[in-house]
């Protein structure tokens, strides 16, 4: 019997490490066969390349799709859609996959659904159903409407899939493939590398052994035309702390210009500053990092979600991650230094927070794998309402 083709579209640094886990899934399954494709940003080396994390990793790829227009601006984004749909679906024709699956709600993968629905292929997205501040939950209801079928990391996700009018037997709360790798980074966690001599980076060289915390900040892209001064209010509030800071580049949004700008300005004015600045890491390292951090400041969803299960505390900033289900570890505040900097002292002063597995337990992988092999091959819907 032959092996039934899945196509796994990887389209940013932040998807890879949702999705590894299934990845490997799926690859070790006996009557799966997994086509990689591997797009857009994840490609680029200026925001951490994460293929070649990919193929350290031993996966194969089948196909690189570079569409990344450059601008970081709204309408780079929207031609980069664009792109990517023409593209993809050249790819998707030649490798004829059974089922396509698009990760999340990042801008990029609304070309991957597109593409499938258009070509007749069964579509499956990951992380369906949650809530947001910005144009990420356009993005992400969009392909649930697109899709056929829905592996959600949530049971409010799941209810709400099932009230935007999908079929009870094509939603699945399967847990967040990203927990997979918190839950063994939680069993081992010990900080067993260096990362200045693993990952180089820029900035100063502190001493990590007395307490760091850790920063990644993205812009919002509904509020683009702020990212600098969003970003800006967060380094008054860094400044100002005597911790070592470890900062992790932002993802390629619209907005991105200004909120690297705004980094660049305060290490030329800051020599001295205790920063470190990272584009990348490998996803059990980042998460070993943040497990052993004081504190993360953002606005990354790896603060909603992984870091709820690993008990890490969060400074959560601005309405990126708005209405999102959270566990016990968040504090969130304005684009206001001061409130960012006395949300970092209130965590500093306090035990970790409770753990939380309201994004699964650490077998989404194995779960997302053994419902693609089993499920009906079909790309028509019939919607209740």
């Amino acid at each position: 019997m032959s092996k039934r083709k899945i196509c796994v579209v990887v389209t940013a640094r932040p998807s890879y490490s949702r999705v590894k886990t299934a990845l490997q899934a799926i690859k070790d399954h006996p009557t799966l066969e997994l086509q990689l494709v591997v797009a857009a940003s994840a490609l680029l080396d200026r925001y951490g390349s994460a293929v070649n994390y990919i193929e350290k990793d031993g996966f194969q790829i089948e196909a690189k799709v570079f569409n990344v227009l450059e601008g970081e601006n709204l309408t780079a984004a929207a031609k980069t859609t664009g792109i990517g749909i023409l593209e993809l679906s050249t790819v998707f024709d030649n490798i004829k996959p059974d089922i396509i699956v698009t990760i999340a709600d990042r801008f990029e993968t609304m070309a991957t659904a597109v593409a499938a629905s258009f070509m007749n292929i069964p579509l499956a997205h990951i992380q369906g159903g949650e809530v947001t501040g910005n144009i990420d939950e356009k993005v992400r209801h969009s392909i649930t409407k697109l899709a056929d079928y829905h592996f959600v990391a949530s049971e409010s996700a799941k209810q709400r899939v099932l009230k935007l009018g999908e079929q009870p037997n094509a939603v699945y709360n399967t847990g967040c493939p990203s927990i997979d790798i918190a839950a063994q980074v939680k069993a081992n966690h010990q900080l067993n590398f260096d990362p200045y001599k693993k990952y180089g980076g820029v900035g100063a060289v502190p001493n990590l052994s007395n307490g760091y915390v850790v920063v990644m900040q993205h812009p919002v892209t509904t509020e683009y035309a702020d990212s600098r001064k969003h970003i800006e209010e967060t380094l008054l509030a860094i400044k100002e702390l005597a911790l070592p800071v470890l900062w992790f580049w932002p993802n390629v949004d619209a907005g991105a210009d200004g909120t690297s700008a705004g980094i660049r300005s305060f290490r030329e004015k800051n020599p001295d500053a205790q920063i470190h600045f990272f584009k990348n890491m490998e996803g059990e390292d980042f998460l070993r990092l943040l497990y052993n951090s004081k504190c993360l400041i953002g606005n990354s969803s790896v603060g909603i979600r992984e870091c709820a299960f690993l008990g890490v505390p969060v400074v959560n900033i601005g309405t990126r991650q708005n209405r999102r289900d959270r566990g016990h570890n968040i504090l969130d505040v304005k684009y206001d230094h001061e409130e960012i900097r006395n949300a970092i002292e209130k965590w500093l002063q306090q035990s970790r927070p409770k753990t939380s597995d309201v994004y699964g337990g650490g077998d989404a992988g194995r779960k997302i794998a053994d419902l693609l092999a089993e499920l009906p091959l079909q790309f028509h819907k019939t919607i209740s309402y």
